[in-house]
């Protein structure tokens, strides 16, 4: 089969690989489209360390081939969770079969889904519902640890919400922070054309981060938000979090922050008696309830596609990702049948 192989740092081509065979607790899926994010660019610089030569990706869809258990009819059209779990250990057997101590994520610590075929764990394949085009179905993928997180935090009617950032990840949080009964969701970015699109999805007001402290005041009578989520993954963006939320309220950093350290208010922190939760990937519950919420209409994908590409312009996608200077948010690749 055809494969976009890394074989080190940058270096990625074209190539033909064998075909993977299922195991007989395994399914294998014909990929059909495949989502880029910041994990596959990480991997693609060498920032996130992996063996080669490796297929990138992990946030794929496509349709069944092979079942050896007969579960999955042939040809069904599946969304695959890309983190597997040994069931076993510590952390499984509490219900956390995300953070398996054993666990490895498709696309980085095994082949993932740049590439014609892909095998997976049956009990990691979802039916995708007809109502949700090929093209944007990978998104739920990316939904499903918005919920992750989001389940963490307290959200209810009369809740007031500010996203920090709006990439894909931070219009998937507004759109199901709107969606859990928040009465007030803000976004805040610099981009005035993802403000727009948040206030099309859902937001309630937006601001730029030079106007969030005012404009969060004022809208919460003074108090600040009572949930802040931090959807950039920097220690600048964490700070104004701190800052943002109110007494006695919750910071959910939910994008991954890797510098070692920087300026935080400590002493607002304290004073403010916060609450701060992080969160990791996603369970098999979340598939469930994301594939419904997109189903549904709740929660819209299809508008954070904004680049279609082949698979074969990987490198490309990657490079526009990198040098786009905000204008793609979700770029999804179309796999040659």
């Amino acid at each position: 089969m055809q494969a976009m192989v890394l074989h080190g740092p940058r270096s990625l081509t074209l190539a033909e690989i064998p075909r993977p065979q299922p195991g007989s607790s395994e399914v294998l899926i014909r990929v059909t489209h495949s989502g880029i994010c910041g994990t596959d660019q990480k991997i693609f610089t060498g920032a996130i360390p992996v063996q080669y030569p490796r297929v990138m990706g992990h946030e794929m869809i496509g349709q069944v081939v092979e079942d050896p258990a007969g579960r999955f009819p042939l040809g069904a059209r599946v969304i695959i969770d890309p983190v597997t779990f040994c069931g076993l250990c510590f952390h499984c057997l509490a219900g956390r079969t995300h953070l398996c101590s054993n666990g490895r994520l498709l696309g980085r610590d095994m082949d993932g889904g740049f590439a014609e075929f892909v095998v997976a764990p049956r009990r990691n394949v979802y039916l995708l519902p007809d109502n949700v085009p090929d093209y944007a179905a990978p998104v739920i993928q990316v939904l499903s640890t918005c919920l992750h997180a989001q389940r963490l935090a307290s959200i209810f009617p009369g809740t007031s919400v500010v996203v920090l950032g709006l990439g894909v990840t931070g219009l998937l949080h507004v759109q199901l922070a709107k969606a859990r009964g928040a009465s007030l969701v803000i976004g805040v970015t610099r981009s005035a054309w993802k403000r727009e699109l948040a206030r099309e999805l859902g937001a309630d007001l937006v601001f730029s981060p030079e106007g969030a402290v005012h404009g969060v005041q004022e809208a919460t009578g003074g108090r600040g938000a009572d949930l802040v989520i931090e959807s950039v993954g920097s220690v600048p963006t964490f700070a104004q979090a701190v800052e943002l939320v109110r007494i006695a309220g919750q910071i959910l950093v939910f994008g991954t922050i890797t510098a070692r350290e920087g300026s935080i208010p400590f002493y607002q922190w304290y004073f403010k008696e916060l609450k701060i939760l992080n969160a990791r990937a996603a369970k098999g519950e979340d598939y469930v309830v994301a594939i419904d919420l997109v189903r549904r209409g709740l929660v819209r994908v299809e508008p954070l596609v904004t680049h279609r590409m082949r698979l074969s312009e990987l490198l490309a996608a990657l490079n526009l990702l990198t040098t786009s200077e905000g204008s793609a948010l979700k770029i999804v690749l179309e796999h040659d049948g």
